[in-house]
């Protein structure tokens, strides 16, 4: 379906004001011919066609439309498409015509979708809640928040992520006749989206994992490479909703996180790594400090100390350094040996 661009319909003004001129003469038209029709019984048919004009004069205004900035109507007459009415302003349409719109009423967590003001009717003595609902396809940047999804990662392990998607409407015609309903449509490809490109990655940096597909172990993973899986699911999406007249314009990842199930397990084992890490650093330093001991005092030549003495002296400043709590000093008092 290719979109129509309604140029020439920007006259409501015009019609508007002929319809209201001609509401006029017809009441004039009429009456005029009732006070006039005892003394001249001929002007029935002025009588007539005031009447007719009252009538069908008022037709026209049924075909008007008015359009706020960044808003389109998708007009068509008895099924057929005829064309799209975009930009602001006052228009005048065929007023057979009817508007399409079948996401009028789908209501998602996302931006534009707000609750319409509701119009009370009474009917009975029964207070009766009506509203029409607005055909009109918003044309402005909205950011779709998906609710989070469970999804296991390449590893198999459980976690929860969380998207927003900035998009809008580029085509109309192909919005409201290509697919059912374009927002679900859009909200079930980001779900598809996601969880195609997740299962790919890593919740953090693993080895022997390969997330490009080159062949090669790398190291992307969701949480150290959230702009790349964000372009890489913005770009899945927009394949998918090209056919809906859709323009993805950005998506970025709202939530991260391991799901509940393992989340304490998840959290005990980052801890232990962390731990592990830290360690490691401790002795390295350690290490390194007792070597610069050692050579100090060779160098000093301050004490000779035999290979026993310099192996408990190590000892000793490794307990030390690497403890976890400080050291009680002990005075020797009697001899070395």
């Amino acid at each position: 379906m290719q979109e129509k661009i309604l140029t020439n319909k920007k006259h409501g003004m015009q019609v508007l004001l002929i319809c209201v001129l001609l509401e006029i003469a017809g009441i004039a038209m009429a009456v005029y011919g009732g006070v006039m029709y005892e003394s001249m019984p001929n002007i029935i048919p002025l009588i007539v066609a005031g009447v007719v004009v009252i009538c069908v004069s008022w037709i026209p205004l049924v075909g008007l439309r008015i359009l706020k900035p960044q808003e389109a109507l998708v007009v068509t007459l008895f099924g057929k498409y005829i064309g799209t009415l975009k930009g602001e302003g006052f228009y005048a349409v065929n007023p057979f015509c009817s508007s399409v719109n079948p996401a009028a009423d789908t209501k998602l967590s996302q931006s534009g979708d707000v609750k319409k003001t509701q119009n009370p009717l009474l009917v009975s003595g029964e207070g009766v809640h009506f509203s029409i609902p607005d055909k009109k396809i918003s044309l402005k940047i909205m950011t779709l928040n998906n609710s989070r999804q469970k999804i296991n990662d390449c590893l198999g392990n459980p976690v929860e992520i969380g998207i927003a998607v900035m998009w809008k409407v580029v085509d109309t015609a192909k919005a409201v006749f290509n697919v059912d309903n374009y927002k679900e449509y859009l909200s079930l490809q980001c779900d598809s989206a996601l969880r195609n490109i997740v299962r790919i990655y890593p919740y953090d940096v693993a080895p022997g994992v390969d997330t490009t597909g080159d062949g090669l172990a790398d190291e992307g993973s969701l949480r150290g490479s959230s702009e790349v899986v964000a372009n890489r699911i913005k770009d899945e999406i927009q394949q998918r909703v090209e056919e809906a007249g859709i323009e993805v314009i950005e998506a970025r990842i709202t939530y991260l996180a391991y799901a509940p199930e393992i989340a304490a397990v998840m959290l005990q084992r980052q801890q232990a790594s962390a731990i592990i890490d830290a360690r490691k650093m401790i002795v390295d330093g350690a290490v390194g400090m007792v070597e610069m001991a050692l050579e100090r005092l060779k160098e000093g030549g301050c004490v000779e100390l035999d290979e026993e003495r310099k192996a408990q002296m190590v000892s000793n400043l490794l307990v030390v350094l690497c403890g976890n709590h400080d050291a009680q000093p002990v005075v020797n008092s009697g001899s070395l040996y």
